[in-house]
């Protein structure tokens, strides 16, 4: 008799297991699609987005369906993975689209003209002196895109300045 009130407590244990399992399983792949396929939060830093976002960084959160139904336009901030060393992501400002004529300059003295090729964008940072970007590499393939920004944490903005004061 003990042997089957055992089997039976431990039965209802493994019960117990297997559902709370089955739940986190649940949650990991809602956040994994969720996180890939649907918005994520990513923390971007550097000079080249100033004044737009800080030196220091920033936590913005970017969507990843525009991109893919071609909703991005110009103006919008993305997310882009580098031309020149694909394991970096990049934050640009997208300030022509296919088939826009951009004007650019080179160094202070020479500026340049150019039309951005079918499925590229031109990417640069608001900081042009202290940006590499499609000034330097050229126009990026639309595939490149991530994500667009569309929030910007300034809750971490005012922590930051109240950590200063």
């Amino acid at each position: 008799m003990r042997l089957l009130s055992y089997m039976g407590q431990w039965k209802s244990a493994a019960k117990e297991v297997l559902d709370r399992t089955a739940i986190v399983a649940k949650f990991l792949c809602l956040l994994h699609v969720t996180n890939n396929y649907l918005c994520s939060p990513t923390l971007v830093y550097g000079p080249s987005m100033l004044p737009t976002l800080n030196l220091t960084g920033d936590v913005v959160l970017a969507e990843h369906v525009s991109h893919k139904i071609g909703k991005v336009g110009t103006g919008d901030v993305v997310l882009v993975r580098s031309p020149v060393d694909p394991r970096r992501i990049l934050t640009k400002r997208v300030v022509g689209m296919e088939g826009d004529t951009v004007s650019f300059y080179v160094d202070p003295m020479y500026s340049q003209t150019t039309v951005v090729p079918k499925g590229h964008v031109w990417i640069q940072g608001d900081n042009t002196y202290a940006s590499s970007d499609s000034r330097h590499f050229g126009p990026v393939p639309y595939g490149l895109i991530q994500g667009k920004v569309f929030f910007r944490d300034y809750v971490f903005v005012v922590s930051e300045f109240f950590i200063r004061m």
